[in-house]
């Protein structure tokens, strides 16, 4: 089944995702939690109540009791867990993807789901060897015991200008509401909630589907723009001057945040993914604190900042964590990055103004055969033995003033590269070198050029 990714299902509405396939895996994760306590959310997809419906219908005849929280963001239904003591939670979402994708995102116990668990539940279906039961379910009124959690962390800030757009998603109503209540004077785009997605892409990392948010900043005069993806996990955010800062620079400002007043060796750690620009690791090195390089994707980064105490992570594509959530949570960042600018008293531009931006690619995709991928990557391995590597996910090697990276796709026929120098130089001279010592890669790169 294609709808099994590695860390979530996901897939077209009406395809292999369909109310049967719902139901089939709510009684799959009711038996493998043997009818135990579990929470459903949901996501304002067109789609969505139908699974909805057909997952806790197979919960319950697993003999689970179901807490419905209706249509929440997804880390609101990850508080909702620890809130009500349940045994796992499960989001009926397709995150970023177009509106006629679904899927489920799984939480069972503390720890993020992996593939192996999403196999053994694939298989459970296959074998159709599901548990009888005699569950229920209830709602379960959330959000605004979430909302008043997050908000119990943050000081009302001074009063600041932010254009919030929900790209009309679950954050739609929960953020502009938020924001108001410590404070802050918000400017709405797109916060009515339509499933549809007809405004923009439900994807604000890429820099084409907010580009309206950043000219809106400022014609506006706002201080900050942020923009959440479809289930209201991610944010991207744009400073004062409509600028769009890439999910590794908007980092920065927590970093500066938090390890200058960190008290132990958890909280001076921070964990990103491996994709991030090296400006990460120079600022956390140069504050002190110690980087940890972690493979990209949700459920990698949160189980690596839980499993090393981190204070703080976060990853290219807008998922920030803390290490006193243990979790990610967009609401929680946004309203961190506007108490920084409230206590440091100037814009974000200004903040940002000496943070040095390295020459760095976009993913590279290289056709490659399968049954090639390996021998290629371990060719461009062997090439640079003398230098420091990193395996956590493909081949990543460090330069002086530069990396390389080599990835192989887990879902199409390609090898994924990424190159970035601290100058334009450094970047055409890393590439040269890899052209030069990896034939097999460097020739796949020319043939791409």
């Amino acid at each position: 089944m294609s709808i099994f990714k590695s860390c979530d299902i996901r897939g077209i509405y009406g395809d292999e995702l369909t109310p049967d396939f719902a139901y089939d895996f709510g009684r799959a994760v009711g038996t493998a939690v043997e009818g135990g306590r579990m929470v459903v959310g949901g996501d304002a997809r067109p789609s969505t109540p139908h699974l909805k419906g057909a997952l806790i219908g197979g919960l319950i005849d697993a003999g689970c009791f179901v807490a419905d929280t209706g249509l929440v963001p997804t880390s609101a239904l990850y508080f909702a867990q620890d809130w009500l003591d349940v045994d796992g939670a499960i989001m009926v979402t397709a995150s970023h993807n177009p509106p006629g994708y679904n899927g489920f995102k799984l939480k069972l116990g503390a720890w993020p789901i992996f593939e192996e668990e999403l196999l053994a539940l694939r298989e459970r279906i296959e074998r159709r060897d599901f548990r009888r039961g005699n569950g229920y379910w209830d709602r379960a009124d959330v959000l605004p015991v979430y909302q008043s959690y997050v908000e119990s962390f943050f000081e009302e800030g001074r009063s600041l200008r932010v254009v919030a757009d929900a790209g009309n998603g679950c954050m739609s109503e929960i953020a502009p509401a938020t924001l108001r209540r410590k404070g802050y004077d918000v400017i709405e785009r797109f916060c009515e909630i339509d499933g549809r997605f007809p405004n923009r892409d439900p994807n604000p990392a890429v820099a084409k589907h907010v580009a309206g948010l950043a000219e809106q900043v400022v014609a506006e005069g706002a201080d900050l723009g942020i923009a959440f993806d479809g289930d209201g996990d991610r944010v991207v955010f744009v400073d004062d001057r409509g600028t769009i800062l890439p999910g590794d620079r908007a980092l920065i400002p927590f970093i500066r945040h938090r390890l200058p007043t960190a008290q132990s060796e958890g909280e001076r750690k921070v964990v990103y993914d491996i994709k991030c620009s090296g400006v990460v690791r120079d600022e956390i090195a140069r504050l002190g604190g110690i980087p940890v390089m972690e493979r990209a994707g949700h459920a990698f980064i949160k189980t690596t900042l839980m499993k090393t105490g981190a204070g703080l992570a976060g990853e290219i594509s807008g998922h920030y964590f803390f290490g006193e959530l243990q979790r990610d949570d967009a609401l929680f960042a946004s309203l961190l990055m506007l108490q920084i600018l409230s206590e440091s008293g100037q814009p974000l531009s200004a903040l940002m103004a000496d943070v040095p931006a390295y020459a760095i690619t976009p993913d590279l995709r290289l056709p490659c055969p399968p049954e090639e991928r390996a021998v290629i990557l371990d060719e461009f391995h062997a090439a640079f033995a003398d230098h420091e590597v990193s395996l956590v996910d493909g081949v990543r090697v460090q330069f002086a003033n530069g990396w390389a990276l080599a990835r192989a796709s887990v879902t199409e026929p390609l090898i994924t590269l990424r190159f970035e120098g601290r100058t334009q130089a450094d970047l055409q001279e890393i590439q040269a070198q890899v052209l030069a010592k990896a034939p097999r890669l460097g020739r796949m790169l020319a043939n791409r050029n």
